[in-house]
């Protein structure tokens, strides 16, 4: 029982150390994710934060497995369900609208801001972002496909294309939202991916 509750307690803890470097990471960008930092902010010694991940590096990728596992239950999940093609397509547009505008992160959505981190980068840290959101733009163009195919959406409609839209749009909410002080930002997101994708707007979006 002891070795259990021992387990248990290593596993909280590194939980606790994950969620307070998406925090800060979410503020001041993944770089300022340091062993030093969390030690201080989490009132742990630095070897207690090493203990769980031996270096900077390892601690940056487990931040973005959390970034990825955290915009995968927040936008994925609750809409996977859903028929493919523009029935969960715009199912993902409300929730993915409904994640860049309150992810749970003091500086915005997190993803957007390890992406612009480290787009221009070399390294293990680029790669698993750049992994993790090629297989969401996947996800994304397949079922765009399958509207096309369903005739759901306009046949000239180019996925790809519509794919750096609705991320485009996505993306946009945090600073708009932060930097700007737009109230409507969610609004105006639904609004420009239904144009993305070449539908009309809804009556309550109809001026």
């Amino acid at each position: 029982m002891a070795g259990r509750a021992s387990a248990q307690a290593a596993l909280e803890t590194r939980r606790s150390v994950l969620r307070a470097a998406a925090e800060l990471a979410s503020m001041e960008g993944l770089d300022s994710v340091t062993i030093g930092r969390l030690a201080d902010r989490l009132g742990m010694s630095k070897a207690g934060v090493i203990g769980q991940f031996r270096s900077k590096e390892k601690l940056q990728l487990e931040t973005v497995e959390l970034v990825l596992d955290d915009f995968r239950t927040q936008v994925w999940l609750p809409v996977r369900h859903h028929d493919k093609g523009l029935p969960r397509l715009l199912a993902v547009c409300a929730a993915w609208v409904r994640y860049s505008a309150d992810p749970g992160y003091s500086g915005g959505c997190l993803l957007t801001q390890v992406t612009y981190d480290y787009d221009a980068r070399t390294g293990a840290v680029h790669d698993r972002i750049a992994e993790g959101r090629a297989r969401w733009r996947d996800t994304l163009r397949h079922d765009i496909e399958a509207a096309v195919a369903a005739g759901d959406l306009p046949a000239r409609t180019d996925a790809p294309q519509a794919v750096y839209g609705l991320e485009s749009l996505a993306a946009g909410n945090t600073p708009a939202r932060l930097l700007h002080g737009d109230a409507r930002t969610e609004d105006w997101a639904l609004r420009g991916m239904r144009a993305v994708l070449g539908l009309p707007p809804t009556e309550d979006e109809t001026p």
